[in-house]
């Protein structure tokens, strides 16, 4: 099936994943041209049945956002007849991308070497919790396992001394966004030298180094300086900061930023104060320099200090709740949010890619599917007749789940 437009038209990727890490990778592979082939269990994605109410079932919000300009097929790789399939779909593709354990695609028959017997210039790319090399690899692993275990939830108990899991599932679109930086590198690589790659990327060891890269602070010099952990980001008072009617965001780091907000809060003798006078002054008295800051941003609302701080050119922006951060007239003004009619959810708000260039992005843009929507169709494309079509949905090797033509 030939996908219009984006610099990643004409590229095929076999898309052997569920919930977030790996949808959210192959979404936006296939958002720049990409054809994504989406393969589910019988069983489907868990995503369709984890968010709460939908219009019609298995097809919940989340589901919606991070699987268009995909098809669905369904197939039982527990089958010999599923398995087939499956390869004969690799043989015409450029990416193969699952999200299991690897013991779990040794176990179905389809490593990388198994992968490559049928196309050697395949880029197989893995997803899983933890490196092969380590105790943990045969361990399960779900966002909150990843905060936990790399110490994202410790940052919370520096701060409020309890731990907490950031409230998004952080470590799966962190490694998603990682997933897709390793794909492109390695078309790149195929370009240059026409060979294939293996691709492993483990979530912990990736989400430790994110964390590390921020907080290991002291503790990179050997012997240490100090502890870990950045203690100006660390810092309580470091959060949207009261106003006399709200909260306001904040940060001034420059010395001109700074010396701009003492002017604005009426303190402009903290400019020539030795506690903040620089960046490193101010880093070293940060908790005073915040209680200054904190106790002075309460005497005016928030649309007066905004104004104040947009003509002093200091960063700020409203304290958003999720509510009212979708009523924010940025975004309106960018076309952030856009009102589509999905063929069986009824109309539906979706997000506009917020990255813009002159290369451009898909133009054939296709709604996330119902499991198993395009099962017949790719099968016909991969070169089965209808005989062996039906009989591989009477047996339930695959699902055909077509929609009426009429609503697509």
């Amino acid at each position: 099936m030939s996908m219009a437009g984006g610099p990643l038209d004409g590229v095929r990727i076999v898309d052997l994943t569920a919930v977030v890490v790996g949808p959210m990778a192959t979404q936006t592979l296939g958002d720049y041209g990409a054809e994504v082939i989406k393969v589910e269990t019988p069983a489907g994605d868990i995503l369709r049945d984890l968010n709460g109410r939908a219009v019609t079932p298995r097809m919940s919000s989340k589901f919606l956002h991070l699987n268009r300009n995909k098809r669905s097929i369904v197939l039982d790789l527990k089958q010999p007849a599923g398995r087939e399939a499956l390869l004969r779909l690799v043989a015409r593709a450029d990416v193969f991308l699952w999200n299991v354990r690897p013991s779990a695609m040794e176990r179905l028959k389809l490593s990388y070497d198994e992968v490559r017997a049928v196309n050697p210039r395949i880029i197989y790319c893995g997803l899983f919790g933890f490196g092969r090399g380590g105790r943990y690899r045969e361990k399960p692993a779900y966002d909150t396992i990843i905060q936990g275990g790399s110490g994202v939830a410790a940052l919370h108990h520096r701060v409020m001394g309890e731990p907490r899991y950031i409230p998004i599932v952080m470590a799966d679109r962190t490694v998603g966004a990682i997933a897709v930086q390793m794909i492109l590198l390695a078309l790149v690589n195929r370009y240059r030298t026409g060979e294939g790659a293996a691709i492993e990327i483990p979530m912990f060891e990736n989400m430790a180094k994110f964390v590390l890269e921020e907080h290991m602070y002291l503790k990179t010099f050997d012997p240490p300086l100090g502890t870990t952990g950045d203690p100006r980001v660390l810092e309580p008072g470091n959060r949207p900061v009261p106003t006399k009617d709200g909260w306001i965001c904040i940060t001034a780091n420059t010395n001109a930023q700074a010396f701009a907000l003492f002017d604005a809060i009426g303190r402009p003798e903290l400019k020539t104060d030795p506690r903040f006078n620089s960046v490193t002054a101010r880093f070293a008295n940060v908790t005073e320099l915040y209680v200054i800051r904190n106790d002075a941003l309460k005497q005016k609302t928030t649309r007066e200090w905004l104004e104040l701080f947009d003509t002093l050119d200091i960063p700020a922006l409203p304290y958003h709740t999720l509510d009212s951060l979708m009523e924010d007239p940025h975004l309106k003004d960018v076309g952030f949010f856009q009102k589509v009619d999905h063929p069986t959810e009824r109309r539906i708000v979706n997000m506009a890619l917020p990255n813009k260039s002159s290369f451009g992005n898909r133009v054939d843009f296709l709604h996330a599917p119902k499991i198993g929507q395009h099962s017949v169709e790719i099968l016909r494309e991969i070169g089965y007749d209808e005989a062996v079509i039906e009989a591989m949905i009477e047996n339930d090797t695959t699902v055909d789940g077509r929609i009426d033509p009429g609503k697509q």
